[in-house]
């Protein structure tokens, strides 16, 4: 039987965190509660509303849901762009630049960990600030397709209440909004690969949308990352995908540490050498100030 399998749960305090991890190289997987303290709400966290996110066969194969989507996204975009690093990306950029810290792998599309000076970031599930086509897979930035978008649909943000009152922001940078049906879409301007115009294919954002894939390429640098250091610390994650909670079961089967902070329980507890429920901007600021540089391998 796999020591994954046989490990204790091992509810602790945060001297018991401090204790596990201290002289340890970490790899740390984040989630969206690492991104609450910078004002993007999670799914899935104890206080959080029930919702239903769109799937990626939803998103490909019905205009009206592409349309809804793109509408909430142009007002949501604006909040997930003015948001600003935390304490806890500030810690783990801190930890990282320290050498504690291995590198980040982040279920979250927001870059506040690359805003916040961590190198070594792979972003699982995709950029909020880029989107591709699904025709001839150009990359555009956001940005550009934020100005296309209000060319479009002039004054439409203005009409729903921008990113204020009452529009929920989530985080892919969707917002929740009704008023979507006269909503214009931007398809593909890049030149067609086969001549004559623009492409005009699908865009989508460049983000793993629920019932798709993350790259095989990403997973293999992120086994890589686990690989590469002497424990794992999951923060802000319920690990309710197997996106992540794949990496738990891979550093507890390596009979690496992992150690998980997360505000409620999480579907890798039985992995865990240690579970803290707890704030992680908090707790990651503890660490920061607390956690030795490891030796020199």
């Amino acid at each position: 039987m796999s020591t994954s399998q046989t490990r204790p749960v091992t509810a602790g305090t945060l001297a018991d965190v401090v204790d596990v991890l201290a002289g340890r190289r970490l790899t740390v997987l984040t989630g969206a509660g690492v991104s609450t303290d910078s004002g993007i709400p999670d799914y899935r966290g104890p206080d959080s509303p029930p919702r239903t996110p769109m799937t990626y066969q939803q998103f490909v194969g019905d205009p009206a849901f592409r349309r809804h989507y793109w509408a909430r996204n142009h007002v949501g975009w604006r909040h997930v762009h003015r948001t600003h690093p935390n304490a806890g990306h500030r810690a783990l950029a801190e930890l990282e630049a320290r050498g504690v810290v291995v590198g980040i792998i982040t279920q979250n599309v927001d870059l506040l960990h690359e805003a916040a000076g961590s190198r070594n970031v792979i972003d699982l599930h995709g950029r909020y600030d880029r989107v591709v086509c699904l025709r001839c897979r150009t990359v555009v930035s956001r940005a550009a397709l934020a100005e296309r978008l209000e060319a479009l649909n002039p004054g439409f943000v203005e009409r729903v209440g921008g990113v204020v009152g009452d529009v929920e922001i989530a985080p892919d940078a969707d917002a929740v909004i009704e008023q979507t049906a006269d909503f214009v879409v931007q398809a593909c301007w890049a030149p067609d690969p086969d001549g004559g115009g623009p492409c005009g294919g699908m865009l989508k954002p460049d983000i793993v949308y629920f019932g798709e894939n993350v790259p095989r390429e990403r997973v293999d640098r992120a086994y890589a990352m686990v690989d590469a250091a002497d424990a794992l610390l999951v923060a802000g994650s319920s690990l309710s995908v197997q996106s992540g909670l794949r990496f738990v079961r891979h550093a507890a089967q390596s009979d690496k540490p992992v150690v998980i902070v997360n505000r409620g329980e999480t579907r890798g507890d039985r992995h865990a050498t240690v579970t803290l429920h707890a704030g992680t901007s908090e707790t990651l600021t503890t660490l920061a100030a607390e956690l030795p540089t490891p030796a020199p391998t």
